[in-house]
């Protein structure tokens, strides 16, 4: 991806990795991403980019990414690439195929619009 302004300094890391893992009281309509086991998730993420000596990845904790139904979500940047994942083995798929050979997890993709219902059908 080139800088669109090349007076900015280059990006610090490759790809920056946000999982949501914020938490909202039981029995929030919204749901959260930390009730759904975003945190476990994002400890196995991180244990693996190590395990792979991936360089210039960074994983992060974030407070709500606002697709509260969907989660637990991660953002990934500079592409701004989202997914909805549920388990390590998802996790495992997004590494492989987005972090490490830059592709996508398109069963995984949040997109604009999507709702509980339709993440549902298309994940089948």
């Amino acid at each position: 991806m080139s800088n669109p302004n090349p007076s900015d300094p280059p990006p610090f890391y490759r790809l920056h990795v946000f999982i949501c893992t914020n938490r909202r009281p039981e029995g929030h309509p919204r749901g959260s991403c930390g009730a759904t086991g975003s945190e476990r998730l994002r400890d196995y993420l991180k244990a693996r980019v190590k395990e792979l000596g991936l360089p210039g990845v960074r994983i992060n904790s974030a407070g709500c990414l606002d697709r509260c139904e969907l989660g637990p979500t991660m953002v990934i940047y500079p592409e701004g690439v989202w997914y909805g994942f549920r388990t390590s083995d998802d996790i495992d798929e997004i590494l492989e195929t987005h972090v490490v050979k830059g592709g996508r997890v398109d069963r995984l993709l949040l997109r604009p619009g999507d709702t509980p219902d339709s993440r549902r059908q298309s994940v089948v």
